[in-house]
């Protein structure tokens, strides 16, 4: 995570980009903070003499930001992760459509809008845990986490998470409304406790005993597993990873990603760096520090996201998740889960 001071210094001279050429500058907004992107943005300069300009926040935030800025803002390009996210960029008007042959060759179709307003860079799936007290195929997909059979057992955060939003609207897709509403249903009876905290703490908990089964992003126990904490490296050890839906469709995937803001006063430059990050190169450092996959063939994960093993992925195009987003928070409203 960035410090204070470099997060000043990076918005002082981000206020100054707009009096440096438009050849030679590419402004980003972003709500994704991993200290390695430092080293891809670095590497993106030195090959292409573009100064990256940085600015971090929330997405809600950057939102905010880029309507009050108008069309005087600065900014080329707008980064967020997951892509019910996304999609309140598109709601916002942000995004203008881009063409790239690159982006389309590199990037599966299913990872990028399908109009071109935004384009996945990293993958993360929506994973089950399991504590080690119970067999390997306890709960094995998403459908039986609304099962009876683990009344009282289910470790999950709350229903304001974005994660467990896009969760349900991919549901939505998969079985149909009616039938994720009575998923929701199911889920809220077999709730351990009132949802509280974030991924890292359902893990936590299910360690402890609080529970038999948890739901996380597959990072959350990669960054259990190699973290400075020795009580979340010996939790990890207590439970283990399941991959949904291995004998159906595949597990749930969603985006990181980014798009061009329609008002980009560098608008090839933005585009040019979107290239960039599908290199081979620029894919493994993006996902260095996030623990993410990435999303061109070829590039490969960090060695501790290797070790989870290979996982089949369910191929709905990512955009549907934030499309069905208003219904997926209808359901879990009425289900009571909060």
């Amino acid at each position: 995570m960035r410090t204070l001071t470099t997060l000043i210094a990076l918005m002082l001279g981000f206020a100054g980009a707009t009096h440096v050429s438009a050849e030679s500058v590419v402004n980003i907004y972003s709500s994704r903070h991993y200290d390695s992107d430092d080293a891809l943005f670095k590497q993106f300069t030195e090959k292409t003499g573009i100064k990256v300009n940085l600015i971090e926040g929330k997405t809600d935030e950057l939102l905010a930001r880029l309507k009050r800025e108008g069309k005087l803002s600065p900014a080329d390009l707008f980064i967020t992760v997951d892509a019910g996210r996304l999609h309140k960029g598109v709601e916002a008007g942000v995004f203008q459509p881009i063409e790239s042959e690159v982006l389309s060759e590199r990037i599966p179709k299913n990872l990028r809008h399908p109009q071109g307003l935004w384009f996945g860079l990293s993958v993360r799936v929506r994973c089950i845990y399991l504590s080690r007290s119970v067999p390997a195929d306890y709960v094995t997909t998403y459908v039986e986490l609304a099962d009876p059979k683990i009344k009282g057992q289910l470790l999950i955060r709350s229903s304001s998470n974005i994660y467990n939003q896009s969760l349900v609207a991919w549901l939505v897709e998969d079985i149909g409304s009616e039938e994720a509403q009575g998923w929701a249903n199911g889920v809220v009876e077999n709730m351990a406790r009132k949802p509280q905290g974030g991924d890292t703490d359902q893990l936590r908990a299910l360690a402890a005993g609080e529970g038999k089964v948890a739901v996380a992003n597959h990072y959350y126990y990669a960054h259990m597993m190699t973290g400075d904490r020795e009580s979340d490296q010996e939790a990890a050890k207590k439970i283990r990873i399941v991959f949904p839906n291995q004998s159906d469709g595949g597990a749930q995937v969603n985006v990181s990603g980014a798009g061009v803001v329609k008002t980009a006063p560098n608008k090839g430059n933005a585009i040019r760096f979107l290239e960039y990050l599908t290199t081979v190169e620029a894919q493994e450092q993006w996902v260095a520090g996030s623990y993410e996959y990435p999303v061109v063939e070829g590039a490969e994960p960090a060695e501790v996201v290797r070790s989870l093993g290979e996982f089949k992925a369910d191929k709905l195009n990512a955009a549907v998740l934030g499309d069905n987003n208003r219904q997926a928070v209808q359901i879990m409203d009425r289900a009571g889960w909060r």
